[in-house]
């Protein structure tokens, strides 16, 4: 129960205030005259002023509401790191024990307690990408409850926030309470710049930074390695000064999309190595594609092949053609044949490094190219050059290239016979898995027959090969190998067995595919990660991440993933179409992503390499400081102990050494009100005209 004196003027308060102001003139003038009863007109003023006003004694039945107290535990990724784990469940027990007992405190409001857990905030694509947004959930949660019923609210966190800017003030004191120590540092990788694309064979550039965060101790390394690998091959090592941006230069030796992945190495004392690498994307350009195609003979094909090349802005070709048929022999030496010296020592022993690919169209050893030379494209091969030889029938005879040091790149020896008779080329089981064939009758002008036969044009020669390495992924007649591919060192070489190739682009029968054939072939010679046969790939999609393996086995073991917490799950693949097989999983967290397959093995990243999370890991309330300033709160550690919690009166000082204040609000609900007049109308005008009349009789004596 409560009572106050409260009122209901007859008149707005303004007109009473002007009537007040009036009456008091009034008495001043009485006062001036020498009128005795100045007076006593006076009080019969105040008692008309009194019944304009309707004076009231009120009585209010209360129901007092209780304080609410918002405890907002922080469980994001960073919160799992050294100690905190078991700091916060420590904290949480006892915490809500001193709670429970502040909410029994002898008069004062009923406390209730509300607690939110705030987890790693989802971007719309669902990844955890935004970082703690511990504010945001505050301020959610006090839009729900009026303001003068909010005691305050305790935060238990490591002090990292990424939504400072949603809560400038609070009408209650916000506390925070840290996990972590107070001498903890870190390390961490910045990555200022890397560019999207990057030409082959040319300097890109990467901007970077080693950072020290935290409490740096005197002996931290000023000088660090930094390790950075190319499509998963052996890391470069730069070392690098800590602090200050680096500019690395990088070349890219393939095409395609190329994966770097940069790694500072732990050091010790570190809080996490969540956030000392990163993964980059870079799509490689070739610039120019420089082919070195070198044509045996004249004959019917070898426009084609030189039209389909010079129709490709990109290409740069040089074409080598021997113009004398093989059936004149006069004599002359071969290097009188030509009016104007070809550099075929520069071609083919100083330059043949230089080329991307180099063709061999109907070749046949005629003395122009020395057994050197084609020794030095043998060395070419086997240190990562491309290689395709499109044979014609001089191929198995004496004049065969086989018969030179070529041979020992070859993957496929002739047998002597050279078959004439109409046939349509066919796509192998293997060839169905290969990238190079695999839906190559997708491109066949016509339908395939119900046999199986594609839809393209026949052939009608065929130079017998016997395979010795590699896969054949196109076969002739009778399953005669037609089209060997196979890896020499670090190259690559391709053998197609038949010179009527340019058939298909004349239209015969149809045609065929030989501009998407000759396009495969060239991009897997180069090594183009879009045609690798033995590959593991993962593609992630916000949080889901399809993993596709390629192969040209039957069968395919599982994959192991290897989470960036370290934790591995295996996932059985489904065979989606020949050669390539699939599955997908969820990735729980933002970071890097291992995967192997036998000794396949790929990297991936889910959001950033280094989450919003870990960008600056060490507890720090250097973010949360302004607001609990604001608000009048404490910012205490839980390694220093617990703090004792207390209720204090609004405006009080809410916190100290070692306790933490929670305002007592005293909101209430009005169950009933009863309203009694202090004096009737009639009895208070009464009164005023018997002060009146006192007032005229004193005067008139």
């Amino acid at each position: 129960m409560e009572s106050s004196l409260s009122f209901a003027p007859m008149l707005p308060w303004p007109v009473l205030a002007a009537f007040a102001v009036l009456s008091l003139g009034l008495v001043a003038f009485a006062l001036w005259r020498g009128l005795i009863g100045w007076w006593l007109r006076g009080l019969a003023l105040l008692v008309l002023l009194t019944a304009l006003a309707d004076p009231s004694w009120r009585e209010e039945d209360r129901s007092y509401l209780p304080d609410i107290a918002f405890v907002l535990r922080d469980t994001t990724a960073s919160q799992s790191i050294d100690v905190r784990p078991e700091q916060m469940a420590a904290l949480e027990a006892e915490l809500a024990a001193k709670l429970a007992d502040l909410a029994q405190t002898p008069g004062a409001a009923p406390l209730e307690v509300r607690e939110i857990v705030v987890g790693d905030a989802q971007d719309a694509a669902g990844t955890a990408e935004r970082g703690t947004r511990l504010l945001s959930a505050l301020a959610a949660a006090a839009a729900e409850v009026s303001a003068d019923r909010i005691a305050g609210a305790i935060l238990l966190t490591d002090g990292q926030t990424h939504d400072a800017e949603v809560l400038a003030e609070f009408p209650a004191p916000v506390h925070v309470i840290l996990t972590g120590r107070a001498d903890e540092w870190d390390q961490r990788l910045v990555l200022e710049t890397a560019p999207a694309f990057a030409i082959v064979g040319e300097a890109v550039e990467l901007r970077l930074k080693v950072e020290m965060l935290g409490n740096v101790p005197r002996d931290a390394p000023t000088m660090t390695p930094l390790l950075i690998s190319v499509n998963g091959a052996d890391p470069q090592v730069f070392q690098i000064e800590v602090g200050v941006s680096q500019t690395l230069p990088l070349e890219l030796d393939r095409g395609g999309m190329n994966v770097l992945q940069i790694t500072v190495p732990e050091a010790e004392g570190e809080l996490t190595t969540r956030n000392n690498a990163a993964i980059v994307s870079i799509n490689g350009i070739r610039d120019r594609l420089r082919v070195l195609l070198v044509s045996g003979e004249p004959y019917a094909g070898e426009r084609t092949w030189r039209n389909l090349l010079k129709s490709d802005a990109a290409v740069d070709l040089v074409h080598f053609t021997i113009l004398r048929p093989p059936e004149k022999q006069d004599g002359v030496p071969v290097f009188e044949l030509s009016l104007i010296a070809f550099p075929t020592r520069e071609l083919f022993m100083e330059k043949v490094d230089e080329f991307d690919l180099i063709i061999f169209d109907r070749y046949r050893r005629r003395g122009v190219l020395p057994s050197l030379y084609i020794d030095n494209i043998a060395r070419y091969v086997r240190d990562g050059g491309a290689v395709l030889i499109a044979s014609g029938p001089a191929f198995a005879g004496a004049e065969s290239l086989f018969r030179t040091p070529l041979r020992e790149v070859l993957p496929a020896a002739p047998t002597a016979r050279v078959l004439e008779e109409g046939y349509v080329p066919r796509v192998s089981e293997v060839g169905k898995r290969h990238p190079v064939t695999n839906g190559l009758e997708d491109f066949a002008p016509r339908p395939a027959a119900e046999d199986g036969t594609p839809g393209w044009g026949r052939w009608f020669r065929l130079i017998e090969m016997e395979p010795l390495s590699g896969h054949a992924v196109m076969e002739g007649p009778e399953a005669r190998p037609l089209l060997m591919l196979d890896r020499r060192g670090e190259g690559r070489i391709a053998m197609l067995a038949s010179d009527h190739a340019w058939l298909w682009s004349r239209g015969y029968e149809g045609g065929g595919p030989q501009q998407e054939l000759l396009r495969r072939l060239a991009h897997w010679l180069m090594q183009e990660p879009e045609l690798e046969e033995e590959v593991l790939v993962a593609e992630p999609d916000g949080a889901e991440v399809t993993v596709t393996r390629r192969t040209l086995a039957p069968e395919v073991g599982t994959v192991t993933v290897t989470a960036p917490d370290g934790s591995t799950q295996e996932l059985t693949l489904t065979e989606m179409e020949p050669g390539a097989w699939q599955a997908q999983f969820a990735a729980l967290e933002n970071g890097i992503y291992r995967l192997t397959e036998g000794d396949v093995e790929t990297v991936t990243a889910v959001g950033p390499a280094a989450p919003k999370e870990f960008e600056n890991p060490v507890s720090d309330a250097a973010v949360l400081a302004p607001l609990a300033t604001a608000t009048g709160a404490g910012i205490l550690r839980v390694a220093d102990g617990v703090p004792n919690l207390r209720r204090v009166r609004e405006g009080r000082v809410a916190e100290g050494r070692g306790w933490l204040g929670l305002v007592r609000r005293e909101a209430y609900d009005v169950q009933d009100i009863r309203l009694s007049p202090l004096a009737p109308g009639w009895l208070l005008l009464l009164l005023a005209g018997s002060l009146v009349f006192v007032a005229w009789r004193i005067e008139g004596r």
